[in-house]
Order: structure tokens, then sequence, then C-alpha cells
């Protein structure tokens, strides 16, 4: 409560209720305010901080009368901050900050192999090559409860939205530690029936399923595949492996994907072309910790053993 205490003393309203009313805004009331600054609206602030958007309003509110000020403008468009709701949210990320540093803090020190472990990590990965590096950590720790995150959004490691994220990315984070887990590489893949198509008469019609954008047929391709077309198109790549593996056409995917499929075959349509790296990093205070130290040791020697599937 003292840094509370202090974050009001800087608001300057410390004359305003008296010091026992300030305080009775408490730390989730502070981090609530910041959010709705941050999401402009109940409905993000309320997935941010997972709760529903009533207990938004409630702590919003709870806060504006605990400080006497108004923090938000209601307006038809979402909650526009007011300089004091501005000010607040300032406030309260150097708090969140100060707190995030002291959790880290007191992570490294512990050796324990139990508890909580947040990791992240695309759901290619996670449908694919990541559940046999799952596996083998929860039974090396069985004490370690394992939260995987799957998906694409960049989760800020700073923020403590993970302990640990595996990247696909040209800049996997340039104030995180990590290490380059393999280099990639993709290629066309299609169904054996396409294959055989396609050896039998290559200046047949090629139907391609291709990603949204920049949702063409690739330009390499055409250069000696010219009777070609898209059939299909698609915002994610787990749905267009499906559809290659239905037999809807061709698709240029990661090599690892490609060779995960049984129905799939490399077709040569496309030669091989470089991608990006797979990484995985932590906050630089994580990264020694021992659970985080412990996942490492079972996902850094899987991608090694196996790095030869993720090139030609």
């Amino acid at each position: 409560m003292g840094e509370i205490k202090r974050v009001y003393m800087h608001l300057g309203y410390a004359n305003m209720h008296g010091m026992a009313a300030q305080m009775a805004a408490q730390w989730d009331d502070l981090k609530t305010v910041m959010q709705l600054v941050r999401g402009r609206s109940l409905a993000a602030a309320a997935l941010a901080l997972g709760v529903n958007y009533t207990t938004v309003a409630r702590r919003v509110a709870r806060a504006e009368e605990a400080l006497g000020v108004t923090l938000f403008e209601r307006l038809a468009d979402g909650y526009h901050p007011t300089e004091a709701g501005e000010t607040v949210a300032r406030h309260a990320a150097e708090m969140e900050a100060q707190e995030f540093d002291l959790l880290r803090a007191l992570g490294q020190q512990s050796s324990a192999l139990s508890g909580r472990l947040v990791v992240t990590a695309p759901e290619l990965l996670c449908s694919t090559l990541l559940p046999q590096v799952f596996d083998d950590f929860c039974t090396r720790h069985p004490d370690i409860e394992l939260e995987v995150r799957a998906g694409t959004d960049m989760l800020d490691l700073n923020r403590r939205e993970a302990d640990l994220a595996i990247r696909v990315s040209d800049d996997p984070g340039n104030q995180l530690t990590g290490v380059r887990l393999a280099a990639q590489d993709t290629a066309s893949f299609a169904t054996q029936d396409w294959a055989d198509r396609i050896a039998a008469d290559p200046g047949a019609q090629i139907d391609w399923v291709v990603y949204s954008k920049p949702g063409a047929v690739p330009q390499a391709s055409l250069e000696n595949f010219p009777n070609a077309r898209v059939k299909l198109r698609f915002n994610d790549m787990i749905a267009m492996a499906g559809a290659a593996r239905a037999g809807l056409g061709v698709v240029r995917m990661p090599m690892f994907l490609g060779r995960t499929y049984s129905e799939l075959v490399q077709v040569p349509v496309l030669a091989p072309q470089s991608y990006t790296d797979i990484w995985v990093v932590s906050h630089r205070d994580v990264w020694p910790t021992a659970r985080v130290q412990a996942f490492r040791d079972c996902l850094v020697p899987y991608f090694k053993e196996n790095r030869a599937i993720f090139v030609a």
C-alpha cells in the first residue's frame, strides 16, 4: 500500500478526501483504469484483465469515487480518458513495471521445479511438433503445471504474459534473451494424386491454394508452370494445409509442415525458398530460472535432432 500512497501523492490528490479515501482505490482498480485507457472500451479492458465488462465499469466507478475526479468521458464511441485518467494510467503503468520487476527477481531466485510455466507458440508448431516436447517435459517434471498459449499474437514477455515464447520471426525481440532453434525453408506440397498429374502433364492446369495476402500464385512457379490459377484463398496456414490434404490444390508451406502430413508430398512446381527462423526467447531475468531452463532442456535438443526436417 505504500507504493499506491506514493502514487496518489504524486497525483496531487492527497487533500481531496483524505488519504484513507484515496487509498480505497486498490491496485486492481488502478490496473483497470490503465487497461481502459489503452483499450478505449470496456470490452477491450475486460479481455486484457480476464474479467467481464461490468467488473471493469464497477472498478472504474470505484476509482473515480475514491479519487474524487472524473477519469473518463462516457461517449457513444467509447471511454475517452480525461487528463486525470491519463495521469492515473501513466503512474499505474510504472507501478505495473515495478511489480513485474519484483516478480521476475523473485522467480530468478527460485530453483524449485514446481509451480506454473506459461509457454506461447504458434498453432502450427503446437499442433505438429511441439506435443512431443510438451509430453517429454511433463513426464520429466510432473510438479510443473505447463500452460500453453497457442497463437500468432506476440505476447509481451516484459509484462509476464508468458514466461517463454517460441516465435517464427525475423525480430523475435531485441530486448529479450534467446537462441535460434532452426532455420526454415518453404516448398510446394500437394497430394500424391496431384504429384502424379503434374509429372504426367507439366502443361496441365495447376490449382493453387494460397494465403490471402498477397493472394496470388507464386511468381517463381509461373516461370515454369504458367498454366496455373488460384482456386482458394485462406487467412490461416492450418486451413490451407487441410485443403492441400483434401486434394484441393498445391500449397506453399514450411518444409516441416509439409513433411509432417503423410497425405502430402513435395511437388516440383516451386523450388525451396528461405523462410523465417524459429526462436525461443524470454525476458533476461526469466531465462535462467529453473522452470524455463528445464523446458529448454527438452526443447532445444529436440529441434537440434530434427533440424533436417525444416530445410531442403
